[in-house]
This record gives structure tokens, C-alpha cells and sequence, in this order.
């Protein structure tokens, strides 16, 4: 019996948007969603594996933002992709301080494993992203016909969620074809948002360092073992957070240039940090997916 369930499915350019729930092991035994854009174009007898894109949001948001804001099916129907979109923390946890603010707790689980009482149990969404989510994909979508084949998988992300898609990509060198953003905390050590989060999650801004993505990419050791041909980061001009210093992706490209790693950092005038700016470069991001996905 399968241990996902699946919630509500819907059709949007010839696409199956789905959300599931299921018991995570990696969320301390919590309750947990995910939503997934599946194509029309799926192999159902497994004889090709349909490539992943894995999206992860922001601070506040939950799987549903991405799947109803980004205007993603279209493109992933003619790409044929499938999209899957966790949620950005766990759930109910019911520990002293998850729901003071908006930036720490629930909602902004910055894509770390907490290593700090009482967040430790629950808040382990680096495991969830990299390990448990890829595992349920598969039982979702099993290949009969390729069972020892992997599947190729790419991750991008929006904001908290770009500072996750660099990291798991850095992190994991082999794990992901590529890697992209959408105006990322590319500095957390440094910013305020990063800072708390370090502090709360990890207890201190020095253990934060194996989650910074401009740390990670000044290991010229890392570049290489990653080996990715490009990493593709847009950044709204009219972004307040970018103009409050928040999300530095000037310094990712800075330490990627010196290590050797190409950064495409395209900035876009006049662009903020809503879904409006997501919306407007999401298939951008996916050709560049789809193109790396398919020719390695």
C-alpha cells in the first residue's frame, strides 16, 4: 500500500496538478504535502524516465503558491517535465516560537536540518528535499521497465527557497543536472534573514556555513566535483529585499567566478519579488532545465 496520499487533482494545459499528504520520517512523524505538475506526455509503461524539476518556495509560502501563481504547466507540458513543489516547513510541530514571525518557524524552514532544541525533531527539510521527496516521487511514479536507471532531476527555487535550490545543488555533486533561481538569499550568513535562521535552526551563524550557497561555491574543490556548465539566477531591479541587502546574489557571482563556476546573473529592470517576476521567467528556467536535463 502506497504511503502517499493523494488530495485533490486537477487539469491545467493538458497537466495533472496534483497534491499529495503523507507521514514524514524526515519531519519527525509530522503531516506533510507536496504538490506535483504532471504532464500529458508521461511514460506510464516506464519505458522512458520523465524527467524532474524540483521548485522550492519562499518564506511564507506553502506548495500551493508555485502551483498557482507561476503559470508553470504550460511549459511543462510542452517540455515535458514534471514539477514537484514541497512545502517550505513543517507543520504543526507545536514548539515555543514557531509562529512568532514570518521569517523563522513555521512557513520558513530554510531548507536546513536544525540541529537546536526544539526544532531539532521536526524542522529537517534539507533531508525531506533531498532524500524523502525524490523517494516518494518514484513510488509515485515508478519505471517498471528502468528500475535501475536514475532519474535525472534538476531544482530551482524562489528567494528562501533559490538559497535552498543552491545549496541541495552544491551540496550534491552528481544529484542534480542543474540548478537555477529566482532572486535568491545567496549570502545567508551575512543578511538578517540568514542570520536568524542560523541562529534559531543551528545555534550560531558559524554552523550556518555548510547552507551558504556563496560560501559553498568559493570551494573551487566543489565546482569541479558539481560540474555544472551554468547556474542561471534572475534578480528584480525594483526588489526590495535585493535593495535592503538581503539576498547578495552579487556575492554568489563574485565567489563562483573565483572558483572557477560560470553564474549567468540576469537583472531584470523593474522586476520585484513576487510571483509576478516568477511568473514572467518560470519558462526561461525550465528550457534551461529541459535543455540540461536531456543532454547529459
Amino acid at each position: 500500500m502506497s504511503s502517499v496520499n493523494e488530495v485533490s487533482s486537477v487539469l491545467c494545459f493538458g497537466c495533472q496538478v496534483k497534491q499529495y499528504r503523507h507521514v514524514s520520517k524526515a519531519l519527525g512523524g509530522l503531516e506533510a504535502v507536496f504538490s506535483v505538475i504532471v504532464p500529458p506526455s508521461l511514460d506510464t509503461r516506464g519505458h522512458e524516465l520523465t524527467p524532474v524539476v524540483y521548485y522550492l518556495s519562499g518564506l511564507t509560502c506553502t506548495d500551493q503558491n508555485f502551483i498557482q501563481k507561476a503559470g508553470a504547466c504550460r511549459a511543462a507540458a510542452r517540455l515535458n517535465l514534471i514539477i514537484v513543489a514541497p512545502d517550505t516547513s513543517p507543520r504543526g510541530a507545536r514548539v515555543a516560537g514557531e509562529d512568532d514571525a514570518y521569517d523563522f518557524g513555521t512557513g520558513a524552514g530554510f531548507y536546513l536540518n536544525a540541529t537546536q532544541e526544539p526544532y531539532r525533531p521536526y524542522y529537517r527539510m534539507y533531508d525531506y528535499v533531498v532524500e524523502e521527496l525524490p523517494a516518494l516521487i518514484e513510488e509515485l511514479f515508478p519505471s517498471p521497465a528502468a528500475p535501475a536507471r536514475q532519474r535525472r532531476c534538476s531544482i530551482t527555487g524562489h528567494s528562501m527557497g533559490g538559497h535552498g535550490a543552491l545549496v541541495c545543488a552544491l551540496r550534491n555533486p552528481g544529484k542534480y543536472c542543474s540548478v537555477s533561481a529566482f532572486a535568491p538569499i545567496a549570502h545567508p550568513s551575512v543578511c538578517p534573514w540568514g542570520q536568524k535562521a542560523f541562529r534559531g535552526y543551528l545555534g550560531g551563524i558559524e554552523a550556518g556555513e555548510m547552507y551558504d550557497a556563496t560560501l559553498l561555491v568559493a570551494d573551487p574543490s566543489r565546482v569541479q566535483a558539481c560540474n555544472l556548465d551554468d547556474i542561471l539566477i534572475d534578480q528584480g531591479t525594483a526588489d526590495q529585499f535585493w535593495c535592503e541587502g538581503q539576498l547578495l546574489p552579487e556575492d554568489f557571482v563574485a565567489a563562483a567566478k573565483n572558483a572557477g563556476q560560470k553564474v549567468t546573473l540576469r537583472m531584470q529592470e523593474g522586476y520585484d519579488h513576487s510571483y509576478f517576476f516568477v511568473s514572467t521567467f518560470i519558462e526561461d528556467h525550465l528550457e534551461f532545465h529541459a535543455k540540461r536535463l536531456r543532454e547529459r
